[in-house]
């Protein structure tokens, strides 16, 4: 009976589930802080910890959520803010949060040796 070499498998973690937890409630609170001044900071830190996930997508070459997390890094751009309101800016609040906590719970990156 001869045996396959068996190759080890590279261990794989979840670098972006913190910042995609953060981030969602974040965007969940940012509904209740439209219009005040703290918006700017929820804008500021839905910016960077999508720009942080970002990271982590290209390093477990998940490209496919390039496009989702780009759009959340302008459309919460702090420097050069779009005024939105309403429904569909809290709409999109509640979309962002969605995609963010998805990002961080199925995106895996090889750990590195």
């Amino acid at each position: 009976m001869s045996r396959a070499r068996e190759t080890p498998q590279p261990e794989m973690l979840r670098p972006a589930l913190l910042p995609g937890l953060l981030s969602a409630i974040a965007a969940v609170i940012g509904i209740f802080l439209i219009g005040s001044d703290l918006y700017f900071a929820v804008r500021l830190l839905l910016s960077i910890l999508a720009c942080i996930i970002a990271v982590f997508a290209v390093q477990g070459r998940a490209w496919w959520w390039l496009p989702v997390l780009g759009a959340i890094v302008v459309l919460w751009n702090p420097v050069a803010p779009f005024e939105f309101a309403g429904p569909l800016w809290s709409a999109a609040h509640i979309l962002a949060a969605g995609a963010l906590l998805a990002v961080g719970l199925f995106l895996k990156v090889p750990e590195r040796p």
